[in-house]
């Protein structure tokens, strides 16, 4: 998203870098205290904007990891890119106490549904589960029951964001499944799968459904989301019931 995709009427506003969290060797957790509270729904995002100090702006998207609340607290899971303009601020410099300009909360077509009527189908890809995460924790936090299963692709399963938050979730919770696909590693367990996601991958997911997923969301990049999207199609699924979001190459 660019400055001008963003409504006009989204006002920037100041906020403070509450606590930094190691998430994964390249994804660290940001937790920012708003100056100016908001509510957004699970699957919204925020633009952040660093300033330097002769007036260069950069600017980026990132997805709400934290689940909608009252709290005036979100999370914002940040992944370094060695190449990009401000992750690398985000991993390198930002310190707890920090002040950032942010703006949103911004999206209106990646959304949780709410109520559920059906199944959920996530997938995604690396950091691209941030999106999905948010979903989860408002799916638990409303103490929905409806069927969910979580196809999260990784290099290997310490590479897997907010794992052992999911994992946990999966014993509490019989109708949530996670199944991760390591690219990297051998499955750790006898559900998961050793390869790259690809459509009988989803197609198996989809028959454990008690009936087929009213609602799929895919996130990751856009090769990942392309694949993703064809297997949910091959797996039979309506086009008009898949969402999806993008991060570029």
């Amino acid at each position: 998203m660019t400055e001008e995709d963003a409504p006009r009427s989204t006002p920037w506003q100041k906020c403070v870098i509450e606590r930094i969290t190691e998430q994964t060797p390249s994804i660290k957790s940001f937790f920012m205290r708003l100056s100016v509270p908001f509510t957004h729904r699970a699957g919204q995002h925020v633009d952040v904007r660093l300033t330097a100090p002769d007036r260069y702006t950069a600017m980026r998207s990132y997805s709400i990891a934290s689940s909608p609340s009252a709290s005036n607290v979100i999370e914002l899971a940040i992944e370094r890119l060695n190449d990009g303009e401000v992750s690398p601020f985000f991993h390198d410099v930002a310190a707890e106490g920090d002040e950032i300009e942010l703006r949103g909360p911004l999206g209106g077509h990646f959304l949780w549904p709410e109520p559920a009527a059906g199944p959920v189908l996530l997938i995604a890809a690396g950091s691209g589960v941030v999106p999905l995460m948010a979903m989860i924790r408002r799916r638990r936090d409303l103490a929905q029951s409806v069927p969910t299963t979580l196809l999260l692709s990784a290099r290997a399963q310490r590479d897997a964001l907010f794992a052992e938050e999911l994992l946990a979730l999966e014993m509490a919770d019989p109708a949530f499944r996670l199944a991760l696909a390591t690219t990297r590693e051998a499955p750790q367990r006898p559900s998961d799968f050793s390869r790259r996601i690809d459509g009988p991958m989803v197609a198996e997911l989809v028959g454990e459904f008690p009936r087929p997923p009213a609602y799929v969301f895919v996130c990751g990049s856009n090769g990942f989301v392309n694949t993703a999207t064809d297997g949910a199609l091959m797996a039979g699924l309506d086009a008009g019931m898949i969402r999806t979001e993008r991060y570029g190459g």
